[in-house]
C-alpha cells in the first residue's frame, strides 16, 4: 500500500546571482511562467496531501502568485524571513507536518524541469527498495561544485560527500546529489533537531540528515537519472536564458 505523500518546496532563497534584489528568485519567467508555477504543478500531479512551500525573500510575490493560481485550500506556507540554510528551512515545516504520517518529497523551487514520470519513478524506487530516505542523482561530467555519491563496492548508497569535504579521490566521482529527496516524515524531523550550524557558512544543510540516517543504519537508496536538465537549478540570468534555448531546440 502506497503512503502519503506531502511535498515540501524550498522557495525563501534571495538568488543573488539572478541580480535583482526586488524580485524573488523563483519568480523569474520560464517560457512566460514564474518557474515556481512548474513545480507546485508537479506537486499537484504527483497527488501530494500537503503542499507546503517555504518562503522568504520577497514572499508576499510569491504567496499571492501561488493563492491567486492554485487557491489558498491545498497550497500552505512555511517562512523563512532569515536564511539559515536548507536544513533550516525544512525546520519550519514542522508545525504544518506534525500530525502528518507518511513520506515528505524536498523539491528545489528553482528546479522547473523535472518531469512526472520521474517522479513517479522516484517514488516507485522508494516504496519498492524499503528506503527510509532516497535521493535523486546524476552523472555529471563536470561535477564542480555538487555534492559526490559514495557507494560501495555492491553499488549500494553509504554517503554524501560535499566537495569541499571530498578527498581528492572522492572528487573524481561524477555521480552528484540532485537536492531532491524523499524521506519518512517522522525520521525528517527527528534527523533536523541533530543538525549544526558549525560550519563555514554558519547553516544547517539538509544534506547533514544523511549523518544521522546512516549513524542510525537506515536504509537510504539513490536514484540515477539520465536526463541532468530535468534536475538542474536556475541560479543566474544566463541560465535561465540557456535553458529556455535548450527547450526551444526540443
Amino acid at each position: 500500500m502506497t503512503r502519503k505523500l506531502a511535498t515540501v518546496i524550498l522557495a525563501a532563497g534571495k538568488g543573488k546571482r539572478m541580480k535583482n534584489p526586488d524580485k524573488s528568485k523563483v519568480m523569474h519567467k520560464l517560457l512566460n511562467k514564474p518557474i515556481i508555477e512548474y513545480v507546485v504543478e508537479l506537486a499537484h500531479k504527483i497527488h501530494s496531501e500537503k503542499i507546503i512551500v517555504i518562503v522568504g525573500h520577497q514572499k508576499k510575490s510569491v504567496i499571492d502568485f501561488l493563492e491567486n493560481k492554485f487557491g489558498s485550500n491545498k497550497i500552505k506556507f512555511a517562512h523563512q524571513d532569515v536564511q539559515l540554510g536548507t536544513g533550516h528551512a525544512v525546520m519550519q515545516t514542522e508545525s504544518g507536518l506534525t500530525v502528518f504520517d507518511g513520506e515528505v518529497l524536498i523539491l528545489s523551487g528553482d528546479v522547473p524541469l523535472l518531469e512526472y514520470k520521474t517522479v513517479d519513478e522516484f517514488l516507485k524506487f522508494h516504496s519498492e527498495g524499503g528506503f527510509s530516505a532516497s535521493l535523486i542523482s546524476a552523472h555529471f561530467e563536470d561535477p564542480s561544485g555538487y555534492g559526490r555519491i559514495i557507494r560501495n563496492a555492491s553499488g549500494d548508497f553509504i554517503d554524501i560527500k560535499e566537495e569541499k569535504d571530498s578527498t581528492e579521490e572522492q572528487k573524481k566521482i561524477k555521480e552528484i546529489n540532485s537536492g531532491i529527496y524523499l524521506v519518512d516524515n517522522k525520521k525528517l524531523f527527528d534527523a533536523l533537531k541533530t543538525l549544526s550550524s558549525d560550519n563555514s557558512q554558519g547553516e544547517y544543510y539538509l544534506t547533514d540528515i544523511f549523518r544521522d540516517f546512516i549513524s542510525k543504519k537506515y536504509k537510504i537508496g539513490a536514484m540515477p537519472v539520465n536526463n541532468t536538465l530535468e534536475i538542474t537549478g536556475v541560479n543566474t540570468i544566463e541560465q535561465l536564458t540557456e535553458m529556455e534555448n535548450l527547450i526551444n531546440l526540443k
